[in-house]
């Protein structure tokens, strides 16, 4: 009996310790979170293969409407291989320029520091199974921009599109 007595104790005390353990834990303040922009964002998917294409080259948006990109890359080649992004350049960018400085920047995801003001948004690299997505804020000037992939010969090989506001 008292073995038994002894042993329920250590369970009550142990039950305590971790009903005291919870609830310190669940009093911790989380962390701040980002802003969340004013509008909601308009979700577009797109898909990136091992054909080195977008399934959508076409997208249209209004001026200063928030949009979240969210790429799926569909392919099963390595991510070594057969990475894709989604980069969004300044209105008259000049994309082979942008490609080739792009080839040598594995660093930074394939987007060339010397030119990363020319970068409205980008996602990161998605290998094959993985989604990556950006949220931001279309350009207030109406007009085409232009839309890529920035991994080496993707863009070459035809992996791009153009946003259109209007």
């Amino acid at each position: 009996m008292r073995m038994f007595s002894l042993a329920c104790a250590l369970a009550v005390a142990s039950i305590s310790a971790g009903a005291a353990q919870t609830s310190t834990t669940t009093t911790k303040k989380a962390p701040a979170a980002k802003a969340a922009p004013s509008a909601a964002a308009r979700t577009i998917q797109l898909t990136g293969d091992d054909k080195m294409k977008y399934d959508v080259t076409e997208l249209t948006a209004k001026p200063g409407e928030t949009l979240k990109i969210v790429l799926k890359n569909v392919g099963t080649m390595p991510k070594m291989a057969m990475a894709h992004n989604f980069v969004l350049l300044k209105a008259g960018t000049d994309q082979v320029e942008f490609t080739k400085a792009a080839f040598n920047a594995r660093d930074t995801d394939f987007i060339p520091a010397a030119m990363k003001d020319a970068v409205i948004a980008h996602t990161g690299l998605a290998g094959p199974g993985e989604t990556v997505e950006i949220t931001f804020k279309v350009p207030a000037k109406a007009g085409t921009y232009a839309f890529l992939c920035s991994f080496p010969g993707h863009f070459a090989l035809g992996m791009k599109g153009s946003l259109v506001v209007k």
